[in-house]
């Protein structure tokens, strides 16, 4: 594995106090200075680091970003069918590691300054096309071609929606429900196009038990936070 360097440390060790920061003041109350405090480390290494607050928020974006997307692909690694690839993305979004109320928090924060923000459109526009294309590659095998662009759109719309729902309601949301919701949507997609229920079953407990034992571990979320 490569060495990172010591700017490069110190780059995630500051996205990760502007994240702490985003979870207690908001995309609003989310200054330098604040971030300068957590980090233990003056304004002037923030800004030595990061030009400006926009270049930290873009930093902190693609932390949170790459953590789901390790998660996901993580549980992809492990997936030997369409069915299963569909229920890594699944479960992969509401991993231990990234599915939190602090971390939901932050998220909508996060959010709240696409529409404001061309670099943050950026990251989005790029975000929401790789989970696009990954349920397209799960879906194409099992789906019409006209159903399965749907079905993507869909199945995107109820992940979102579900982060958008655990961030604003006062007490954490299991992950499990998170997964159990998605799997509602999707079986009524799948069964009416003739895919096995029990086939759908055994891809949903197969990529759940990988969650939790592989994504759930400490050794990974000591990595993952590690960056």
């Amino acid at each position: 594995m490569a060495r990172r360097s010591i700017g490069d440390v110190r780059r995630a060790e500051l996205s990760q106090a502007a994240w702490s920061a985003l979870v207690q003041y908001g995309i609003r109350g989310t200054t330098l200075d604040r971030v300068a405090k957590i980090a233990g480390v003056s304004k002037g290494v923030v800004l030595h680091h990061f030009l400006d607050k926009d270049a930290l928020f873009e930093g902190v974006q693609r932390q949170a970003n790459t953590l789901l997307r390790d998660c996901v692909v993580e549980l992809l690694r492990h997936a030997d069918t369409p069915l299963e690839r569909l229920y890594a993305i699944i479960a992969g979004n509401f991993a231990a590691p990234v599915f939190q109320q602090e971390i939901c928090h932050a998220w909508i924060s996060l959010c709240s300054d696409v529409p404001h923000n061309s670099q943050s459109q950026r990251i989005q526009t790029a975000v929401h096309a790789r989970m696009r294309s990954n349920l397209l590659s799960a879906l194409r095998p099992l789906l019409s071609p006209e159903d399965c662009t749907r079905a993507a759109f869909q199945l995107r719309t109820v992940m979102d929606g579900l982060w958008l729902r655990a961030s604003f309601q006062p007490e954490p949301m299991p992950g499990t429900r998170g997964v159990d919701e998605v799997d509602f949507a999707a079986r009524r997609m799948l069964l009416p196009a003739g895919v096995c229920d029990a086939d759908i079953t055994a891809a949903r407990a197969k990529m759940e038990h990988l969650s939790d034992l592989i994504l759930s571990s400490r050794a990974y979320r000591d990595r993952a936070l590690a960056g």
